[in-house]
């Protein structure tokens, strides 16, 4: 292995997890880095820990909300909480932008929408089958609108959250 190979060796990531973190920050880092569910055991073995330590702290941060637990399934599952994601994201943008910021931000992403509203025919994104045309760049063309109109949906939620976060001094209901 030469240095510019893209793989790092087992002991550089043994090295990574040795520098100052201590357990309960590796489990959280493998649990947010997980897309689906995911057995305590597996994350045990990537966070560098014990299957009981992870349990633990997965227990735990399904406690919090930032986890999802599946505790019926052999052996227990866990995943990230999407809601928890999201509510992390608003919470920056919130403290990054001014609420006039996020209002123009959102009035911009729902003419977006509008926009895509009006080349497909529809309000509803996932109504439409991107395959019903023979040409490949169609398709393609079809796949990428769709998915940025899921996209700008997906931001408009998230900056409406962030704007009733700033309105409201980091609550989403006013005190």
């Amino acid at each position: 292995m030469t240095e510019f190979d893209p793989a790092p060796t087992a002991d550089d990531t043994q090295r990574r997890w040795q520098t100052g973190t201590d357990t309960f920050g590796r489990v959280y880092d493998v649990v947010l880095g997980v897309t689906s569910p995911t057995a305590y055991t597996e994350v045990a073995e990537l966070a560098d820990c014990s299957p009981n330590a992870a349990k633990k702290h997965l227990d735990r941060l399904a406690e919090m909300g930032i986890a999802q637990a599946d505790r019926d399934s052999r052996p227990a599952t866990y995943e990230r909480n999407e809601g928890y994601l999201e509510w992390q994201d608003a919470s920056r943008i919130a403290t990054e932008l001014s609420i006039e910021a996020i209002i123009d931000r959102v009035e911009a992403l729902e003419a977006q929408r509008t926009e895509y509203e009006a080349q497909f025919e529809t309000t509803d994104p996932t109504a439409i089958n991107v395959f019903d045309h023979d040409n490949h760049e169609t398709i393609h063309e079809r796949m990428t609108a769709v998915s940025e109109w899921q996209g700008v949906i997906r931001d408009i939620r998230l900056y409406e959250l962030a704007r009733q976060l700033s309105q409201n001094d980091g609550h989403l209901i006013p005190v």
